[in-house]
């Protein structure tokens, strides 16, 4: 039997990790399995508070904020498995979940990245994620397959290929890791997964995803629903994801899609509904990337 090892990041949410760890011993799910939770630089160390009811995880603890990928690398840095689950803490795992997600593994040697698919917690017949599309380069714009679709199982029970993984919860093999890097700690926040896709299928590797197997998501319990931490995360990044990953043309014909459409459309919005504060986000965002154009080209 492979070894599987399930990662997490804890960030001020103790209670919503607790939630995730009694989700998953309740399923005793896979026999070789170690749990690794990392603290990434909370205000109080959660791992004294957990472990209180989990001594059998392995608790990682950081005194600064790395970031979704720095936090996550930490976890690898302990992990002994074959195969890798990284799930957010917001998460809960449902019946057959890991099983599903190992034997399409086992099935498929090409598959680097397995996913499930994503519901959300608070609407449990509501879908977030049943893959993704190609992303367009030009506009640095993709689709979230499923997205706010009612689940009635218009995705049937088959595994199929997808373009890219979803963060809240992507199962790895090794290898995939072992040629690709670690998962690149430029971004902070969001659109790291894509990048660490995009490098995972240079080497050959496919990304799956199998919808039978489900996980709940609390979406955004970190960084909240139109927040100007996400709005400046995700301006910044998705720059920068095009920055690192398209061709020199390519690039070119981004930016000039993004400062004479983009630009001006969001700004409007934001004004019009009195979001200052998005809107100082969202050039926040673009203002890193000027300032940043040699440093963050590197990993």
């Amino acid at each position: 039997m492979k070894k599987l090892s399930i990662i997490t990041v804890n960030f001020n949410q103790p209670q919503a990790t607790l939630e995730l760890l009694r989700s998953i011993d309740l399923l005793k799910q896979y026999g070789d399995a170690e749990i690794i939770v990392v603290d990434n630089g909370s205000i109080t160390n959660a791992t004294k508070e957990l472990s209180f009811e989990f001594p059998e995880v392995t608790y990682i603890r950081s005194e600064k904020n790395l970031g979704f990928a720095g936090g996550n690398n930490l976890g690898v840095e302990k992990a002994s498995g074959d195969y890798l689950f990284f799930v957010n803490n917001d998460t809960e795992f449902t019946a057959g979940l890991i099983e599903k997600l190992i034997a399409l593994l086992e099935s498929k040697p090409l598959a680097g990245i397995v996913c499930p698919k994503i519901i959300y917690y608070a609407q449990q017949n509501t879908i977030q994620y049943a893959g993704f599309t190609k992303m367009n380069f030009y506009t640095g714009r993709n689709k979230c397959i499923g997205q706010l679709e009612t689940d009635y199982g218009q995705y049937g029970s088959t595994s199929y290929r997808t373009e890219f993984a979803h963060g809240a919860a992507m199962m790895l093999r090794r290898s995939a890791i072992e040629k690709a890097g670690s998962m690149p700690e430029n971004y902070f926040l969001y659109y790291e997964e894509m990048e660490w896709c995009e490098s995972i299928k240079k080497y050959g590797y496919e990304i799956w995803i199998d919808p039978s197997a489900v996980i709940y998501h609390k979406e955004s319990l970190s960084t909240g629903q139109n927040s100007p931490m996400k709005e400046y995360f995700m301006t910044r990044n998705r720059i920068l994801f095009i920055r690192r990953n398209a061709t020199p043309l390519t690039v070119i014909i981004f930016h000039l899609y993004f400062y004479t459409l983009v630009l001006p459309r969001n700004l409007y919005r934001y004004l019009a509904a009195n979001r200052i504060d998005l809107a100082k986000a969202f050039f926040k965002g673009i203002w890193w990337n000027i300032t940043h154009q040699k440093d963050s080209l590197n990993r």
